[in-house]
């Protein structure tokens, strides 16, 4: 998603653009195993590049799917609160969303929520209104096509090796059945849980700028029968995570997640055993879930550089102004709200190269 959407925004500005992409297709990695959820921009500290792009981000990626035919819809979110604890919670949700600048939020009383909501069970809610859902791939898609508009095209198949310098430019070393080196002015590292791995096999680049990679691993649950909210809906927040929540896809369909695991590699498997673990959470503010509603779904990883316990980072995006070598951009820690963010994020990305 968001190496797609830079890709588009440098070939916007003129300039010829390869994206190098290791699988046979786009959004196979991070983007194709989320919650494809446009997030307000809510959750995060003010002047960080999450609260920034998202908020930026998610007013672009609305404006966007208007102007590209991208399904999506603004159905609105509930974060909601089921004790005086998370009551407490929910109002710093709210307060930084207004710090934030976020549009059609608003606190409700717990019977005001259940008007709109009557499955739902809780002390209080932040509604946010400027919430929604989006079909990912259609927006990748999309973003796929204003960049081969723009004369840049897609080279499948094609793991990054290395990356070597020459002269001002870069060097990128490409294996695979039609292995080549490609000489370029810039380099921009967009690679999700990959990012790591090519930044300390990037010539000339400090291994010690080269952040850890923590993995995250969230797992979903599909949900028999038919959706019991309009709206999705988050409880407040959790270690690592948004809580399990409830999200729609556009078709109406209800699941829930993603949870937070904390794992030692890739692996996407769901175990149905963690369901019950769902079950108990759920039933916080919903205890009508029926038994046996629930069925394993399919799993995502955020490429994280913190772990448990520790405070959330922020985006992290290494340019030439902060390491000093030119042409070079390397993205880490692009997580949620990654998607929401992906548009403001390669203004951002293609204002770095040209400066």
């Amino acid at each position: 998603m968001v190496g797609l959407a830079a890709a588009r925004a440098l070939a916007l500005r003129g300039h010829s653009v390869i994206v190098v992409e290791a699988t046979g297709g786009i959004g196979n990695g991070v983007s194709s195993r989320n919650s494809e959820v446009i997030h307000a921009g809510m959750y995060y500290p003010s002047g960080s590049l999450r609260a920034r792009h998202c908020v930026e981000g998610r007013r672009r990626i609305y404006a966007f799917c208007e102007s590209h035919g991208v399904p999506h819809a603004k159905c609105g979110k509930l974060i909601v609160a089921t004790n005086d604890l998370e009551l407490a919670k929910i109002e710093g949700i709210y307060e930084q969303g207004l710090a934030n600048g976020v549009e059609g939020l608003s606190f409700l009383t717990g019977e005001e929520a259940r008007q709109l909501e009557p499955n739902l069970s809780c002390t209080g809610a932040v509604l946010s209104g400027e919430t929604g859902i989006i079909d990912s791939h259609a927006l990748m898609l999309a973003l796929q096509g204003d960049l081969e508009d723009a004369g840049g095209v897609i080279a499948f198949h094609a793991p990054v090796e290395r990356i070597t310098r020459s002269g001002k430019g870069w060097n990128v070393q490409v294996s695979g059945a039609d292995a080549t080196e490609i000489a370029v002015d810039a380099v921009v590292n967009a690679t999700g849980l990959g990012a790591q791995a090519l930044a300390r096999v990037t010539e000339g680049y400090p291994a010690e700028r080269v952040p850890p990679l923590v993995l995250a691993k969230g797992n979903y649950f599909g949900c028999l029968g038919k959706p019991a909210f309009s709206r999705l809906v988050y409880p407040a927040p959790v270690d690592g995570g948004l809580g399990t929540h409830v999200t729609l896809d556009l078709a109406g369909r209800m699941r829930f997640g993603p949870d937070v695991e904390w794992i030692e590699r890739e692996e996407y498997e769901v175990d149905p055993r963690r369901a019950e673990s769902f079950y108990a959470s759920i039933r916080r503010y919903w205890p009508g879930l029926p038994n046996s509603a629930l069925v394993p779904d399919y799993a995502g990883i955020r490429p994280k550089l913190t772990g448990p316990g520790e405070k959330a980072a922020d985006f992290t995006i290494d340019s030439p102004a902060e390491h000093g070598l030119d042409g070079l951009v390397h993205l880490f820690g692009i997580e949620s709200p990654g998607l929401t963010s992906c548009l403001s994020i390669a203004e951002d990305v293609a204002e770095r190269l040209s400066a």
